[in-house]
């Protein structure tokens, strides 16, 4: 009874979980459809001629939300009455959705709270997807009822997808962001994340350079659109929200297939073709001029020539232990990888402003997927074994190198140095004469015999280093005399002893056998 009781327990707290994902789901849509709501009615309320009521503002947010996700919009309010799509979504609208969506599968995942019940990592990526669905379901019903409704083929396809690979990405990095196993599997992922960041990091330098190359022609489109200062910040934000398409635009340029600009019209590298369909906006000013492309527009092949070496060294110093077919593998299973997410950008990037000549508008996104890969099949695989190559070489010994002599000392040679200097002799000096040693015994001459020096050893204040020298010392030079050394003591019954320089007469005169004493 208590087993069933604690199973119905975790049943029941898992069930709540589940929900509770659910409902944070739909606060996450309900979030971004509000925040693009807040913009659009600010808008509104700035504008001195708005076109329409506040039903109008809040159908306008809710078709850029559906747009955010991929869903085409049909205008039918045309000047010619014919309904005309529009399929190019701003890339950064499409960011706070798709973060939304990902931090709330992640944090539900991962609470702050270990101890509560969360669902499985399957049951977060459906409950949160679900709840999502469930609001963007709504939002696709009262947008019918507007002048931008949603295609219906586009929002069974594209928001699904976006929804369900954002919650995906939470439960993903909420796990750990676990690899494959296989090491190929691993290098190939991280080569394509390589590669696909420099390519698009390349598109927007390329896509900066030729606005700033064509600025005059970019602010003239700026100021002949906008109106009033409203008009002129809302043209601004949509600039804002289009420069990621920018990015994209330049990168499949430079890949080659380049960007449709109309039916029948293509903008290469190699020039462009046909008669573009280009309506005044401030960032296609920045499109190449018609005719043969020259040494500028060949340049931009630099881009993704720098992204498949990219690649091809990420997976190159991935794969440097193992062998090189998994090497090879790997390099093409990266090739694969951001040639598929570069279709994708590229599919989102561009698309239908409008019907006729306008139904094709930008990147092509096969063909930019397709020049993806051959880029990285072309560039980045042979990089890719030639750092593997050059990993795995074998460094040749080198002859160690003889030790250095140790270093004197600065304080030593800065001490050293003034005695030097002033021990060498001057220039045109004599030199100076050896050192004389005085090996005599001064105070002693007197002394005669052996006797003598017993009867001084009986002496109580007798010293002997007064008469001995403590160590061989160098004398003193002739310029300076010794200083005269004191004489001992007389003995009340001694003779006091004869000063040290009696001369040799006075010695010989005293017979050997005299003794010391009185006479």
């Amino acid at each position: 009874m208590t087993h069933l009781t604690e199973h119905s327990l975790v049943q029941g707290g898992r069930s709540a979980a589940f929900a509770t994902a659910c409902v944070r789901g739909g606060v996450a849509a309900g979030l971004g459809v509000g925040a693009l709501a807040v913009l659009v009615i600010v808008a509104w309320i700035s504008s001195p001629f708005p076109d329409s009521g506040a039903g109008g503002a809040l159908h306008l947010a809710a078709g850029l939300w559906l747009l955010a996700h991929g869903v085409e919009l049909v205008r039918t309010d045309t000047l010619g009455g014919l309904p005309a799509p529009l399929g190019i979504v701003p890339l950064l609208t499409a960011a706070l959705p798709v973060w939304l969506v990902f931090r709330t599968a992640r944090s539900t995942l991962d609470p702050a709270d270990e101890t509560g019940p969360r669902p499985s990592p399957a049951g977060t990526l459906g409950a949160v997807s679900g709840g999502y669905l469930l609001v963007a379901a709504v939002i696709v019903v009262y947008s019918e009822s507007g002048p931008l409704p949603a295609d219906l083929v586009t929002a069974g396809l594209w928001l699904p997808g976006v929804v369900l690979g954002a919650a995906g990405a939470g439960v993903w990095t909420a796990l750990g962001r676990p690899l494959p196993g296989r090491a190929e599997a691993a290098a190939a992922l991280r080569g394509a994340a390589a590669g696909l960041v420099t390519l698009l990091a390349g598109g927007a330098v390329l896509a900066g350079t030729a606005l700033v190359w064509h600025a005059g022609a970019a602010r003239a489109s700026y100021e002949g659109i906008a109106g009033e200062w409203s008009g002129r910040v809302a043209l601004a934000l949509l600039v804002l929200a289009l420069l990621p398409n920018a990015a994209v635009w330049a990168a499949a340029y430079g890949l080659g297939p380049g960007v449709a600009l109309g039916t029948g019209a293509l903008a290469t590298p190699l020039g462009l073709v046909g008669d573009p369909a280009v309506p005044s906006f401030p960032l296609l000013a920045a499109l190449p001029p018609e005719g043969r492309g020259g040494w500028p527009q060949w340049a931009a092949a630099a881009v993704p020539l720098v992204a498949a070496v990219v690649l091809g060294r990420s997976v190159g110093r991935a794969t440097g232990t193992g062998r090189a077919r998994e090497a090879a593998l790997a390099a093409l299973g990266a090739a694969w990888v951001s040639g598929a997410a570069v279709a994708v950008l590229a599919g989102a990037a561009g698309g239908p402003l409008g019907s006729g000549r306008l139904l094709a508008f930008g990147p092509v996104w096969w063909q930019a997927g397709t020049a993806a890969v051959l880029w990285g099949v072309a560039v980045g695989l042979p990089t890719a074994l030639a750092v593997r190559a050059w990993g795995r070489r074998v460094p040749r010994p080198k002859p160690p190198k003889p030790p250095k002599p140790p270093k004197q000392p600065k304080a030593a040679r800065t001490a050293e140095s003034p005695a030097l200097a002033a021990a060498a002799p001057a220039p045109g000096a004599a030199a100076p004469a050896p050192p004389v040693f005085d090996f005599s015994l001064n105070g002693l001459d007197g002394l005669n015999g052996p006797s003598g020096l017993a009867d001084l050893d009986d002496d109580e204040g007798y010293v002997p280093y007064d008469y001995l020298p403590a160590s061989w010392e160098t004398a003193p030079t002739p310029s300076t005399p010794p200083a005269p050394r004191p004489a001992p003591a007389p003995r009340p019954d001694t003779e006091p002893p004869r000063p040290s320089g009696t001369t040799g007469a006075e010695r010989e005169a005293t017979p050997k056998d005299t003794p010391l004493g009185p006479v």
